[in-house]
């Protein structure tokens, strides 16, 4: 794993985001449209924040939603003017009979689900540590999903989390700071999922 940035002074690890999901654009006047650019460029952001967890056993993890960012990236590289939001990616690769990408942003989401519950879990309950905010949200994300030969892998990488005071230190030194950069970013990621997900469940996203 790379390792983790460095923390501007008087800043959390939040500040070395290239794209936070509070700043990814949502066009509400047109079915909540998600900007595929600055959503990917959050997605990529946030996928480092395993590196702070410090495992190798992250790697699989990390990596399956960078596949899945790429798969994204490519469709919107190969018809930019179709894909200005994710709904319309989704909807314009669909008519050419294909689902590569949208398969992708399926499993992105799934993905990026797991990451705000883990996270949300660990902010609601003080007391939890991160190995158990992490494996219930795996139980009700990525695990329903995956195969017999993935689960154990995703398992591994559950139990490999670090103890909550290391992972907050690593965070910020200031916890008040932490925590609050903790909350905007999760709820931001929390409200793209739910458009997301949303949008998924209609007829015209599936394939």
């Amino acid at each position: 794993m790379s390792s983790a940035a460095v923390i501007p002074p008087g800043g959390t690890w939040f500040d070395t985001m290239k794209k936070s999901f509070a700043d990814v654009p949502i066009d509400t006047a047109n079915d909540n449209g998600i900007a595929t650019t600055e959503f990917l460029e959050a997605a990529e952001s946030l996928t480092t924040l395993f590196d702070v967890l410090g495992s190798k056993a992250f790697l699989p993890v990390k990596s399956d939603l960078l596949g899945n960012i790429k798969k994204l990236n490519d469709r919107q590289l190969a018809a930019p003017a179709e894909s200005e939001t994710l709904q319309q990616l989704v909807l314009n690769e669909l008519k050419t009979k294909k689902h590569t990408a949208t398969e992708g942003l399926l499993w992105l989401v799934r993905g990026l689900d797991f990451t705000a519950q883990s996270l949300r879990h660990n902010i609601d309950n003080s007391s939890s540590e991160l190995s158990t905010s992490f494996r219930e949200a795996y139980g009700s994300t990525l695990k329903p999903h995956h195969s017999m030969f993935i689960k154990p892998i995703f398992s591994a990488a559950m139990s490999a989390t670090p103890y909550r005071k290391d992972f907050y230190a690593k965070l910020g030194t200031d916890p008040a700071q932490v925590n609050a950069a903790l909350e905007r970013e999760v709820a931001a990621l929390e409200k793209v999922v739910t458009i997301l997900k949303s949008f998924q469940e209609r007829k015209e996203a599936k394939w």
